[in-house]
């Protein structure tokens, strides 16, 4: 909707501030990959070094964007996790 009005959608946090890697269902570059295929007019990524600046430029170089099938697969591994807040620290009260 946004984009449909000229409003840029920015996408941030694509991995959870790490959460979601610590528990090893997804990778970076998969996550990257996921945020980078949502209707945004850019993903922002940190980079705290070279390693992970290089991980970035190769996941933007040799981009495409997941598939239907992909993006159900991804969220099939994700969405136990997502349930009881193990890796998502800000849903515990």
């Amino acid at each position: 909707m946004l984009l449909q009005h000229g409003i840029g959608v920015l996408g941030m946090k694509s991995m959870g501030d790490q959460a979601i890697l610590r528990s090893r269902a997804v990778t970076a570059s998969e996550c990257l990959r996921y945020a980078m295929t949502l209707p945004t007019s850019l993903v922002i990524t940190g980079c705290d070094s070279m390693t992970i600046l290089q991980q970035a430029i190769n996941v933007a170089r040799t981009f495409r964007p997941m598939s239907d099938e992909e993006r159900t697969a991804l969220l099939a591994r994700t969405a136990p996790l997502a349930g009881n807040g193990e890796f998502e620290p800000y849903k515990k009260w």
